[in-house]
C-alpha cells in the first residue's frame, strides 16, 4: 500500500485520535500529517502501517505535551516582562534621533556607512573584509575612521564640536 492509499485509509480516525489527546483540532492536523510524514520514510508490510501510525502519532503527542509542560513552567520561573506602551513624546524624540542619524550615515562614503552598518550588525571584521574587499587586518582602522568621520558629522549636524576632544 503506498502512502496516499494509506493516508485516504487511516488519516480521518488518525486526526481523531489526535484531537482526543490533545484537544486541540490544530495539533490534531499536524501530529496527524507528521505521522504521514515519517511514515514516507518507512518500508512496513501493509498490516503494520496502521498500528505504526497510531503509535507514532501518540509519542508526537506526548512529546508535544512534555514541551508545553516544560515552557509552562519556563514562563512561570521567568515571565516576560510587561511590555509598556511608549509615550508618545519619546516615539517621537527616538523616531526624530533615528533619521538625524540616517541623515548623518547619509554624508558618510559608502565604504564608511558600510562598514558602520555591518559593524551594528555584528558581523566579524573577516566578514566585513570580504564585503568591501579589503584584508583582514585594515578593518579595525577603517572602523575607527569610520567613527570618526561620524561623530565629526554628527557634532557638525548638531552645532556642537566633538573634533577637539
Amino acid at each position: 500500500m503506498d502512502v496516499q492509499d494509506a493516508f485516504r485509509l487511516h488519516y480521518a480516525a488518525l486526526y481523531r485520535f489526535s484531537l482526543r489527546f490533545t484537544g486541540d483540532p490544530d495539533a490534531a492536523e499536524d501530529l496527524a500529517q507528521e505521522a504521514f510524514v515519517r511514515l514516507l520514510d518507512q518500508d512496513l508490510p501493509d498490516g503494520e502501517i496502521r498500528p505504526w501510525l497510531f503509535v507514532v502519532t501518540g509519542n508526537l503527542a506526548r512529546d508535544r505535551a512534555r514541551k508545553q509542560k516544560r515552557r509552562r513552567r519556563l514562563l512561570e520561573e521567568h515571565p516576560p516582562s510587561p511590555s509598556v506602551p511608549e509615550l508618545p513624546e519619546r516615539a517621537a524624540e527616538r523616531a526624530e534621533r533615528i533619521e538625524i542619524v540616517r541623515g548623518v550615515l547619509a554624508t558618510l562614503s559608502d565604504r564608511d556607512r558600510t562598514i558602520l552598518l555591518m559593524r551594528e550588525e555584528g558581523l566579524r571584521y573577516s566578514e566585513i573584509a570580504d564585503a568591501i574587499g579589503v584584508k583582514q587586518t585594515s578593518v579595525g582602522a577603517l572602523i575607527a575612521r569610520a567613527l570618526r568621520r561620524f561623530s565629526a558629522a554628527w557634532a557638525a549636524q548638531d552645532g556642537t564640536d566633538e573634533s577637539s576632544d
